[in-house]
């Protein structure tokens, strides 16, 4: 048994806004999947994959079922019989291993689900954020449901505000020297106690104010740019973004990265910015110049995922 693959996602812009009503970015990454597989000789990974889909079975029978209903009996047999989240998506990097997994299992045992195929209407895609949210929410505490639904649909979702969400087109890659790329800071982060710092922060009037005034008007404004193709404005407003977040959200930057962070913006090689919670796990750049950053980041292992 191998069910259909599932995508890892890349949330170009609106970590941490996004719980604050700020517009997102967040697009399908094929470089990692996974999928839902059964074997004769399962390895350790397996059998610690089969172990947590046992515990997430449990908790899905208490997901309330006006919200969606699952064949809970087959998932249960299948689970029984060794099944498995088979991924290459890095857990604890930024772009969605639990989401995927999450978007496998609706897709694979929800009763009555919403179909890629069907007339995505704002109200169907909200309704698919809900459920996805109550069901990440296991491997997380707090979930948008926004990774599972980019998995699931596997195409760029513009969020405009908490309620407002839509599936969107972004401009085609070109041949320029400019690109979005992952650094890999060589370190798992957690989700969970980094939005928990979050929380903690937003507690203060300083912050909140910071997060509107800011982070929310920078990263609005990257997201109209980078839809429009105004290459020149967005790069100015990722460096703004990327000096508000080593500002303040210098936790959810590892310590040994602060001052390769710095760099960046004072030589204007590549701007960096979080990818996901933070905290480790992969950590977003954009450049103007490919060449200039991998120059510039010699030793750092970068993966570029668009080019300008």
């Amino acid at each position: 048994m191998k069910g259909p693959l599932f995508y890892s996602k890349i949330l170009l812009f609106g970590e941490y806004g996004i719980i604050k009503d700020s517009k997102g970015l967040s697009i399908p990454y094929n470089f990692y999947n996974g999928a839902l597989k059964k074997t004769e000789n399962p390895s350790e990974t397996a059998l610690k994959s089969n172990q947590s889909l046992r515990r997430f079975v449990e908790y899905l029978k208490n997901i309330n079922p006006e919200l969606v209903t699952f064949d809970i009996e087959s998932l249960a047999i299948d689970v029984n019989e060794g099944m498995y989240f088979d991924s290459s998506i890095p857990q604890g990097y930024g772009v969605g291993s639990s989401g995927a997994l999450v978007a496998a299992i609706y897709d694979k045992y929800a009763q009555d689900k919403i179909t890629v195929l069907e007339n995505l209407t704002r109200e169907k895609l909200l309704k698919l954020k809900t459920i996805f949210s109550e069901m990440e929410s296991f491997f997380h505490g707090k979930s948008s449901g926004l990774d599972p639904l980019n998995s699931y649909l596997s195409i760029p979702i513009l969020i405009n505000s908490k309620d407002n969400i839509e599936a969107t087109g972004i401009p085609a890659q070109q041949n320029g020297k400019g690109a979005v790329f992952l650094l890999d800071s060589g370190i798992i982060g957690e989700t969970a106690p980094m939005v928990s710092i979050f929380m903690e922060k937003m507690k203060q009037e300083g912050f909140r104010k910071m997060l509107t005034n800011k982070f929310i008007k920078h990263t609005d404004a990257c997201v109209d740019d980078f839809l429009s193709g105004d290459i020149k404005s967005l790069f100015k407003n990722t460096k703004q973004l990327s000096k508000v977040v080593l500002s303040h959200f210098k936790p959810m930057i590892p310590i040994q990265f602060h001052e390769l962070w710095r760099k960046g913006i004072e030589t204007n090689d590549y701007y960096l910015k979080l990818c996901g919670s933070g905290g480790g796990g992969y950590i977003l750049g954009f450049t103007e110049d490919i060449d200039k950053a991998k120059l510039s980041l010699t030793g750092y292992k970068l993966e570029v995922v668009y080019n300008f």
